[in-house]
């Protein structure tokens, strides 16, 4: 077979659709590369917990899945899993900031250990092991990331909210149902594939990363930087599509399906061009 690809692809609007059904043809696409021997994994802003039933449903047996927007990533070991390489910062100056200026927004944090501690009851955070716990506690020991849900706020509200506070320290992005990701400064899906990559010993130029979200761009600058492709979706924003090296077919068009096509039919030829 030629060479093996680093296929590297993110959950929310790549993988899935918004009421969490996959993409039209992802299934199936992602067995055809997976068969073809390519290395087929996950690389995510969902905590661990919420990725894991994706690593199962596309029946991938990746080595090593990013999650927590590169702040973690696991290994597999013999009996399971194990937190590989996990990334923490001390949180407190930027609790300080959020909460002074979003007081009755719900907070969560995720422990080095992977345990996660909240403020308030969200739908759509994992929180199965999780501690409800005072703002006090929430900022007490490192985490890997801070969390914020503040229903009434869009993504727009968001990076205002950043520019206001300052948060020059640590790296942010903003989910597609609009809550704010803070990880460790310098950490993003990009470093940890970067890692990943370096630990498999594949080729730069065969690296593949799909994606639709501000949280892709530091893996789409890893991607092309060392040679590799980035592809994001239709309906990402300008500013992803202009980061990107290839623009495929919106997420419920089933765009990734056809991007992960090109890689059996022409594997080193972009697909469309950024901006087409």
């Amino acid at each position: 077979m030629t060479a093996r690809w680093l296929v590297g692809l993110d959950v929310d609007g790549t993988i899935i659709l918004q009421d969490e059904t996959m993409s039209p043809g992802v299934p199936e696409a992602v067995a055809r590369v997976r068969d073809a021997g390519h290395v087929v994994t996950i690389a995510t802003g969902r905590s661990w917990m919420a990725t894991e039933r994706w690593v199962d449903a596309l029946e991938i047996t990746p080595e090593f899945v990013v999650c927590s927007n590169g702040a973690v990533t696991m290994r597999r070991v013999a009996d399971g899993w194990d937190r590989w390489h996990v990334e923490v910062f001390d949180p407190r100056v930027v609790l300080s900031l959020l909460t002074d200026r979003l007081p009755e927004a719900h907070y969560m944090v995720e422990l080095e250990s992977g345990q996660r501690l909240f403020t308030g009851e969200m739908d759509d955070w994992t929180l199965d092991g999780g501690r409800q716990v005072t703002l006090e506690e929430l900022g007490a020991q490192p985490v890997s990331r801070v969390v914020v849900v503040s229903p009434g706020h869009d993504e727009e509200d968001f990076h205002e909210l950043v520019a206001d506070a300052g948060l020059n320290e640590v790296s942010y992005a903003i989910g597609w149902t609009a809550w704010l990701d803070i990880a460790p400064q310098g950490v993003d899906k990009g470093t940890a594939l970067a890692r990943v990559h370096t630990e498999l010993g594949i080729n730069g130029a065969q690296v593949f990363v799909a994606g639709d979200g501000r949280n892709d761009i530091g893996m789409f600058g890893w991607s092309l930087g060392i040679g590799g492709r980035a592809v994001a979706m239709g309906q990402a924003p300008t500013e992803v599509k202009d980061a990107a090296g290839e623009v495929t077919a919106d997420v419920a068009e089933g765009g990734l399906a056809r991007a992960l096509d090109t890689l059996l039919v022409h594997p080193g030829a972009p697909q469309v061009e950024a901006g087409e």
